[in-house]
């Protein structure tokens, strides 16, 4: 018999998943939920961040992308996540760099997927999976980022359209809840001038968080710390971790938190806590 409960998270490229629902991911594939992973891309244009293996950036075919996906798997091994695909296979969108590069405009980049048929790819997983659930970002793609920005708009199409017949191939399912992941900016605030990376002077600074008013959802995972500190560390091309902080190839440093934190843009709410929040994705 299947599990009862099924999450599916669509994120932009390997080490996302970890960075922003790890320990998420963590927590319910410990208590039996399929967790499905869907990543958009291979990464490929990441920065490099250990000197011996920045030649990886440099590679013409791409090897960095590669690289990646052996990264990912062993950060889903460590997470616990065993349903994981690539989305329309990997390497069928490309990585499209920070917003403004010119590698916005490659016609193989998934900033300029056509949305639909990168929704429909996706709408076959969500029918085959039957989630409850479906987690990405906002539509500010949580900072900006073109990738995430498309991950949204794929994520929230396939959401609207996976139930209905005429969409894509499969039989129809309709997911109940749809959440984009969030950081509070009271939480950033307390990250301020610490930790032993280098530190930033003002919350505005870190480029992305949201106010407290936003955040829906409060999901506990102080449990499985561990386990997303080892998936973070499996990330070694883009990650370098110290303790309980990582930091990216700016060298900033971030605390890995005992929770982490969501936004609902549909669906009824689920149990409260005394803040007013939910407590869980599944309602």
């Amino acid at each position: 018999m299947p599990p009862e409960r099924r999450i599916l998270f669509v994120h932009a490229h390997p080490d996302d998943e970890t960075i922003g629902t790890g320990a998420t991911m963590a927590r319910y594939a410990a208590e039996g939920a399929h967790v499905c992973l869907v990543t958009c891309t291979l990464g490929e244009e990441g920065e490099v961040i250990p000197p011996e293996l920045r030649h990886l950036a440099a590679d013409r075919e791409d090897r960095l992308g590669e690289y990646r996906a052996g990264e990912l798997a062993r950060a889903c091994a460590a997470l616990g996540v065993a349903d994981h695909r690539f989305l329309g296979g990997a390497g069928r969108w490309r990585d499209s760099g920070m917003m403004g590069a010119p590698t916005n405009e490659d016609p193989d980049c998934f900033w300029q997927a056509d949305v639909d048929l990168a929704a429909a790819e996706l709408a076959g997983i969500v029918r085959e999976v039957c989630p409850q659930v479906i987690v990405t970002y906002d539509d500010n793609g949580y900072y900006g980022h073109p990738d995430h920005i498309q991950a949204h708009r794929v994520a929230w199409r396939a959401f609207e359209k996976a139930g209905d017949p005429s969409f894509g191939e499969g039989e129809p399912w309709t997911p109940s809840r749809f959440y984009a992941t969030a950081m509070p900016l009271s939480l950033l605030e307390g990250a301020v001038d610490s930790g032993p990376f280098a530190r930033v002077k003002s919350v505005e600074d870190f480029g992305f968080g949201v106010p407290d008013e936003q955040i829906t959802t409060r999901v506990e995972a102080g449990g499985h710390l561990d386990a997303k500190l080892a998936a973070l560390r499996a990330h070694r091309t883009q990650i370098m971790v110290n303790g309980g902080h990582f930091a990216l190839s700016n060298n900033v440093g971030h605390p890995v938190y005992p929770a982490e934190y969501y936004t609902r843009l549909a669906g009824d709410p689920g149990p409260l806590d005394a803040e007013g929040r939910e407590t869980g994705l599944f309602g």
